[in-house]
């Protein structure tokens, strides 16, 4: 009863023209209500608890509607806490990879079929042990969200009911795999197992319900596919029926359209390669448009919510702390607010510079407000101070070796090098390896590897030590150029000095002809130094970088269809491809027609475990010789298989692909705007929220109060 009230509390409350409490019933009385004693330091402690918690979910993106009493709050930050979500990650991890280990393991030597050793059989109850413990703390995850949410909001949350029903499905297929000593072949828990790993993810839901509502304008394009196949398909059947004296004609047709099934067949595999214009240049270049065009739109309305998120979670903690004055906000509370919340070192860093800079003025709405604002557009990376040096003339070597006319300099030095080990690969093309004398490139790399180390240390005492690990170049430049010098070390140890045909015997582990190619690659990779001082190439170096942050929620759904398609595949198509003896229905590679599955070799390519699996999927993916496989399980599963394939291809190709494009242009064309140059250059992290952060509309300061007036936990009395 006690929580029950202490839930109905009117956590947030203000005075505004002389109706502050007005609107509130006395029985509730607001954070302001006792101004004296232990209980308003208790009141007082609970608001800027509260505050913490609505700060940290607005950076968070994640909803407020959850209980905000004292224990509640205390439950809610422990759940979200590093050390708990990384249990509940590493649990994820070790669910998922159990695939590798149960049965069928994937533990062999190889997996081709003709040389595949016995498999690892793991114990009954291994497995099924760690994957019991594994849905333990799942159970004790959805426990914990249910009460934080409390029963209105559980009910109304679809993903949190599915979870349930996901976890309960799993427990009893678990318990059933105990009962009958793992003996069962169909485990259906296996299918559902990547769920965990999607309602997890707040940017992966949102993902999915974007290629969701997209579906309907990728189902018209791919109508549009499926129409044009058809009618080529009949047109191909009636114009390549021959008579029976044809019998060249007849071998041909019989080859790609004996049938109408085939023929659609043959034609979807031709519409995937690059023999097609009208299927490479027309069609599924039409498809990436459409798909970008409608994705784009409804991943800003995702994004769109985000932001609505981060405005509320902000002005939820304004009224919050507001409460405690009813004019405003003190910064020294803010900045106790700030204290306790866990935030990026950079994002908090930057909050209280800004407070700080206020001198004690009361912060009003639109003032609190634009704090997050300016950080919402990214926090640039501020390097750390040079060292002051009293001298001149350290002064002068100080802006001397500073300079980006310097970096200038080295760039030169290294294509100089660069060029010299072109030189001697073309002049030495005829020679052999151990016939080549290696005395000059080897004196022009050691005094090339001696520049590079004196540019380094130049580079330290200009910037610092720190100051010159700051700069992500220097740091790559610095590891290249220490493995250089390991190496160069390293073969005059072996070796010795360079002489006058230099050819000795090898030594060791590499001969001088190996230690040299080390050298000479390392070289070539530190050229890539370039990059950075070319902003054309920079620009599209970091929109490549820049994906490989803003990609994972797509990774973790190319992830989950992997994996859903994998499962779904070893339980159909296990033990299909048969190694070629007596009992196989394989040829052997003598008699095998040319270019079939047999007489290439793709024995590796299977069901027959779930590494097999993953790589197999891989390759129908990228439609490389895809055909051979279509052919080869239409043989040796039945034609039904090709539901499977085409379906894999559609998902993954189809959908998967042009959503990856989709993102990388409109990532490329963010960063190529000259606006934006300037912030991604100077070191900003790119996010997804802030590709569309000048599109996007602010919320309305009726839509933030309206949510909070009808939060299912908190209370705002005007």
């Amino acid at each position: 009863m006690a929580e029950l009230q202490a839930e109905s509390k009117p956590l947030l409350g203000r005075a505004r023209s002389g109706s502050g409490d007005g609107d509130c019933p006395q029985a509730l009385p607001t954070c302001r209500s006792v101004q004296v004693g232990p209980a308003a330091v208790a009141s007082r402690d609970l608001c800027i608890d509260q505050a913490v918690v609505f700060i940290e979910d607005a950076m968070q993106y994640r909803s407020i509607s959850h209980r905000m009493d004292a224990r509640s709050m205390w439950l809610y930050r422990c759940y979200y806490s590093n050390a708990c979500q990384r249990i509940l990650n590493f649990t994820i991890f070790c669910i998922l990879a159990l695939a590798f280990i149960e049965t069928p393991c994937s533990l062999t030597k190889s997996a081709d079929v003709r040389y595949r050793s016995l498999r690892w059989e793991p114990p009954c109850g291994l497995t099924e042990g760690i994957e019991g413990l594994c849905l333990l703390v799942f159970l004790t995850d959805v426990s914990v969200k249910c009460f934080l949410v409390g029963r209105a909001q559980f009910q109304r949350n679809v993903w949190l009911l599915a979870y349930i029903v996901v976890l309960a499905v799993s427990l009893v297929d678990w318990t059933v795999s105990l009962c009958l000593l793992c003996q069962e072949r169909l485990r259906i828990r296996r299918l559902l197992r990547p769920f965990f790993l999607l309602q997890n993810s707040s940017m992966m839901k949102k993902t999915l319900k974007c290629i969701r509502w997209s579906l309907p304008e990728m189902a018209s394009v791919g109508l549009l596919l499926v129409v044009h196949l058809c009618l080529f398909t009949i047109f191909g059947t009636l114009l390549f029926t021959v008579g029976e004296e044809d019998e060249h004609e007849k071998k041909e047709r019989l080859t790609y359209f004996q049938n109408l099934l085939d023929a659609f067949t043959s034609l979807l595999v031709l519409l995937t390669t690059a023999n097609n214009p009208d299927g490479s240049l027309f069609l599924m270049n039409l498809l990436t448009a459409i798909i970008y065009n409608q994705f784009r739109g409804y991943l800003m309305k995702s994004l769109q919510t985000s932001l609505f998120r981060r405005r509320l979670g902000t002005r939820a903690a304004y009224e919050v702390l507001c409460s405690m004055t009813g004019v405003g906000v003190m910064p020294q509370d803010f900045l106790q607010v700030l204290e306790k919340a866990q935030l990026s070192s950079s994002q908090k860093q930057a909050i209280m510079e800004k407070v700080r800079s206020l001198d004690g003025v009361l912060l009003s709405a639109d003032e609190f407000q634009k704090i997050f604002s300016e950080v919402d557009r990214g926090v640039v990376r501020e390097h750390p101070p040079k060292p002051c040096y009293q001298s001149p003339l350290l002064q002068s070597a100080q802006f001397l070796f500073g300079h980006r006319y310097f970096d200038y300099l080295g760039n030169c030095i290294t294509l100089a090098n660069l060029v010299s080990i072109c030189v001697f690969l073309v002049l030495d093309v005829d020679v052999a390896p151990s016939d080549r004398d290696n005395f000059v490139l080897g004196v022009l790399n050691g005094v090339f590897i001696m520049y590079y180390l004196l540019e380094l240390l130049l580079k330290v005492f200009a910037l610092g030590p720190w100051g010159y690990l700051s700069y992500s170049e220097n740091l790559f430049d610095g590891l290249v150029t220490s493995a250089l010098l390991v190496l160069e070390i390293l073969t005059l140890a072996v070796y010795g000095f360079p002489y006058r045909g230099w050819k000795p015997e090898m030594r060791g582990l590499l001969s001088l002809w190996d230690m040299m190619r080390l050298v000479n690659i390392l070289i070539v990779f530190r050229f890539l130094r370039i990059i950075p001082n070319m902003k054309p190439m920079a620009v599209v170096a970091s929109t490549i970088l820049g994906l490989v942050q803003n990609l994972r929620a797509f990774g973790g759904i190319l992830v989950v269809v992997y994996y859903v398609f994998a499962i779904l595949g070893i339980n159909l198509f296990q033990g299909a491809i048969v190694a070629p003896g007596n009992d196989s229905l394989a040829h052997d590679n003598g008699s095998a027609p040319c270019g079939s599955f047999e007489q290439l070799e793709y024995w590796a390519n299977n069901f027959d475990d779930f590494a097999a699996a993953l790589i197999t999927l891989w390759n129908v993916m990228v439609v490389n010789n895809w055909q051979v496989f279509l052919e080869a399980y239409e043989r040796y599963a039945g034609r039904w298989s090709l539901v499977y394939f085409v379906l894999w291809w559609l998902v993954s190709s189809v959908i998967w692909v042009n959503l990856f494009l989709a993102l990388l242009l409109e990532n490329f064309l963010y960063r190529w705007d000259p606006r934006s140059h300037e912030r991604h250059l100077s070191g900003m992290q790119l996010t997804a929220e802030l590709i569309f952060r000048d599109i996007l509309e602010e919320p309305k300061e009726e839509e933030l109060m309206h949510r909070l007036r009808n939060h299912p936990h908190v209370r705002l009395c005007r």
